[in-house]
């Protein structure tokens, strides 16, 4: 730990998880539900600020956590000078969420070296300098932590968007899911199931995949004029696993971001597991209503996946597991 914390400050022993807005109340019962199947006594110590909740102990992966702040310490402080003298003297780069004091915390935000989060270029890497996350719990004490799980300002992945080339803005969420869990190599076999209008379709193609699109409706006409893109007619729950290398060739990679329950996509998804090729992911979870929370839970137990809410996720979350379970960054 920097010295600079130790000596400043103390630490809180957990971590805290940062909901997408919007989503906190999904944020605060996976948390619970997780550490009382783990540690019932842990569980009675969370704690849930604004889109800021506290656990006791590791770093645990969260479905709607955008960002997790590792190792939080509490920092005293007096003025607006002192508290942004304290966080400069632990590392330079730092992101404000503000859950009190706002106007307080502003100015301190104001004191401290400025990170403006600029969009990336689709393929451009991230950024790799530590980004640290801190409030002000009250007026006179720091919440903060110099590393968290995401490089981005509150943990959004923001683009330069392409205005003219992809059908829809449905694209967007699979150029971040390979921007943080990487992509397809050029000449990748990618199979992409309710592919209409063609948003992941034209993403694949834009990397240099041989795609086979599969939906009830066509693609847009640039697409269904692209050479390195095959179109079926059909439904995405009509593909059985089984029968895939048959009636489709080799596949790399599957992408579905189909509007269903999400059970019956985990039902789907595990008959793939079972029966299908070897391959990468990409599935979106699409809820309707109420949160299907055993759903959740469900998909993170599948072994060597990831459930997360992507910047670009609405009421949804994306499930990504790559060819043979193989690590996630």
């Amino acid at each position: 730990m920097n010295d600079a914390m130790q000596q400043s400050g103390d630490s809180l022993g957990g971590t805290i998880y940062l909901a997408p807005k919007g989503f906190e109340a999904e944020l605060e019962h996976e948390v619970r539900t997780e550490l009382e199947a783990e540690d019932p006594q842990a569980a009675a110590d969370v704690w849930a600020r604004e889109r800021l909740v506290f656990a006791p102990g590791p770093y645990r992966p969260m479905a709607w956590a955008q960002n997790a702040w590792l190792e939080p310490w509490r920092i005293p402080f007096d003025s607006i000078k002192e508290g942004a003298r304290a966080l400069k003297a632990i590392q330079r780069n730092w992101s404000l969420t503000s859950i009190a004091e706002h106007r307080r915390a502003a100015l301190i935000a104001e004191a401290l070296p400025p990170v403006k989060g600029r969009p990336l270029e689709f393929g451009e890497t991230p950024p790799a300098s530590p980004l640290g996350g801190w409030t002000l719990l009250d007026r006179n004490t720091i919440i903060a932590a110099p590393q968290t799980t995401s490089p981005f300002p509150q943990g959004e992945v923001h683009f330069v968007e392409d205005k003219s080339g992809p059908p829809n803005r449905a694209y967007l969420k699979l150029w971040e899911a390979f921007t943080r869990f990487g992509a397809p190599e050029p000449g990748s076999r990618c199979l992409d199931l309710g592919a209409s209008p063609g948003g992941w379709t034209w993403v694949l193609a834009q990397l240099g995949c041989n795609v086979t699109a599969v939906d009830r409706s066509s693609l847009a006409p640039e697409l269904m004029r692209n050479p390195l893109v095959t179109f079926r007619t059909g439904s995405a729950f009509g593909v059985d696993p089984r029968r895939v290398r048959e009636e489709y060739g080799e596949v790399d990679w599957l992408v579905w971001d189909v509007a269903c329950y999400p059970k019956r996509l985990l039902t789907w998804v595990r008959r793939w597991l079972d029966a299908g090729p070897e391959c990468s992911m990409v599935c979106t979870l699409k809820f309707q209503g109420e949160t299907d929370m055993d759903s959740v839970f469900a998909f993170k137990r599948i072994p060597g996946s990831r459930l997360v809410h992507l910047t670009h996720n609405k009421h949804e979350l994306t499930w990504v597991r790559l060819a043979g379970g193989a690590p996630l960054p």
